[in-house]
């Protein structure tokens, strides 16, 4: 272990022990989705399936979300995006939704219209804020409380822990933060309830996981386009594409991933732009992506959900098209997610 790597690991141990020593429970269950390593395992497309289950189920699903990047304070409901006017270089001229709660909480609130989701970096506090301002006995059935990227939040109790693993590239260089992208030691995976391998039926790997807990279920799931979509929300099928020119662009922590999808549905790439995770867009980024669509002369710029939210107030041109992703998996997964709640 490396002297930045010990660093991290004396932090990170010191603040495990102190909020699990504080950790609360709620009076209804709770499942996390969450993963070991920094970036995107596919946790947001996850939530929003599972949430989307317990309702079919007969839950009412509540998500409780850190909102990474928002700059709403404190407890809040998470409201869906809106399109602003831009009227001087740079951000938006009044805060948009994805600013004062997150792009993937906003993302999550556009595609899940009637499941509240709470903003607050304690989920705890996020939850006992929904409990006692809306009144749970109103809702048409039990609540249950579903943590986005929750396997390190030891405030809270869960009462299931779905740990993601990018099948790709599951663990990088297999050393922590910040020399490496594990968030905390491989061993800690003995705590998960299931594995989910993402993106790629690594099967390799099950070994390996089930090395480190052989009790946890593993499951495959893969990412399913279910259509395109453009600024103002219409939708197109996935066939317009066919045969076209793209120009690409995203905002993720594995834009690589991203890439492979643009590929798949279009004629080919006439090129790509990766920005840095969670990147806030510009007038000046919307005008350097409306050049280079010119300058390659491609049918359409091709982006995904969570960067359309950020750029939905902007000037965008009228080829630009987002794709819309769903988390794939069989149904066994969620009767092993469901089975022993009551």
């Amino acid at each position: 272990m490396t002297l930045p790597e010990f660093i991290y690991y004396i932090g990170y141990s010191l603040d495990k022990r102190y909020k699990l020593k504080r950790q609360q429970r709620l009076p209804h269950t709770v499942i996390s989705i969450g993963n070991v390593t920094i970036g995107g395992t596919g946790k947001t497309p996850a939530t929003i399936d599972v949430a989307e289950e317990a309702k079919k189920r007969g839950f009412s699903p509540i998500i409780l979300t850190r909102g990474y990047k928002g700059n709403a304070k404190g407890p809040c409901l998470v409201q869906r995006s809106e399109v602003r006017s831009q009227k001087s270089e740079g951000k938006s001229s009044k805060q948009d939704s994805s600013l004062l709660f997150g792009d993937e909480p906003v993302l999550m609130a556009d595609r899940l219209k009637d499941v509240p989701i709470v903003k607050c970096a304690d989920r705890y506090e996020g939850a006992m804020f929904f409990l006692q301002n809306y009144e749970p006995s109103a809702m048409n059935y039990e609540p249950i409380f579903i943590l986005d990227d929750g396997f390190q939040h030891w405030r809270l109790y869960r009462d299931m822990d779905i740990v993601l693993i990018d099948g790709s590239n599951p663990f990088g260089n297999r050393r922590l933060l910040p020399v490496g992208p594990l968030r905390e030691p491989l061993s800690e995976l003995k705590r998960a309830g299931m594995f989910v391998i993402t993106k790629t039926k690594n099967e390799s790997l099950i070994n390996e996981l089930k090395g480190f807990n052989s009790a946890a279920p593993v499951y495959f799931s893969e990412y399913e386009i279910r259509r395109l979509k453009n600024a103002s929300g219409k939708e197109f099928p996935v066939e317009v594409l066919k045969h076209k020119r793209v120009y690409a662009f995203c905002g993720l922590a594995n834009p690589e991933s991203f890439k492979q999808t643009a590929l798949s549905v279009c004629g080919e790439l006439s090129g790509f732009k990766a920005y840095r995770d969670h990147h806030s867009y510009t007038i000046s980024d919307m005008r350097y992506l409306e050049e280079q669509s010119k300058k390659t002369e491609c049918d359409f710029l091709l982006t995904t959900e969570k960067d359309m939210v950020k750029i939905k107030g902007m000037n965008i041109p009228e080829n630009l098209l987002c794709v819309e992703i769903d988390f794939s998996i069989d149904r066994g997964f969620f009767d092993s997610v469901f089975k022993n709640i009551s």
